[in-house]
């Protein structure tokens, strides 16, 4: 039986609902706040914030970054169905549209196999690229 790819832009976009980052401009002393939500896709699994898999993780708060800056969080990952499945983790419809090309979010699960049942850490890391331009 095939294992089914878990369409995961998805958990990270779950990460990223609720993000609030704070991009410093280099050499100048001023701040954007910048708001950040998303929509998570899944298919049989579920997202927490504990390892017990009991709270539903709706949002991170990623803090204050600067350019050249990465932070992480975890979140636990629990298969909810009866087979399977690989996970991966996509990111889409960045708004504004050139975000993306300054702010990377990844994580350390990606082609990872869980059976159903099992649950497992992941690690989000948001990255914010050296030279974010004139991102707004």
């Amino acid at each position: 039986m095939a294992t089914p790819k878990l369409s995961a832009g998805l958990i990270i976009a779950l990460a990223a609902s609720a993000v609030f980052l704070t991009l410093v401009t280099a050499g100048i002393i001023a701040t954007q706040t910048v708001a950040s939500n998303g929509v998570v896709s899944t298919v049989n699994v579920g997202v927490y914030s504990n390892s017990q898999c009991n709270q539903n993780c709706t949002s991170l708060a990623w803090g204050t970054l600067s350019p050249g800056d990465s932070t992480t969080k975890t979140v636990y990952v629990k298969n909810t169905g009866t087979t399977p499945i690989t996970l991966s983790m996509t990111t889409a419809n960045w708004t504004p549209t050139n975000a993306a090309d300054y702010l990377t979010l990844s994580w350390n699960k990606q082609n990872t196999l869980l059976n159903p049942g099992d649950s497992t850490p992941a690690i989000l890391t948001l990255t914010v690229d050296s030279d974010t331009g004139s991102l707004f």
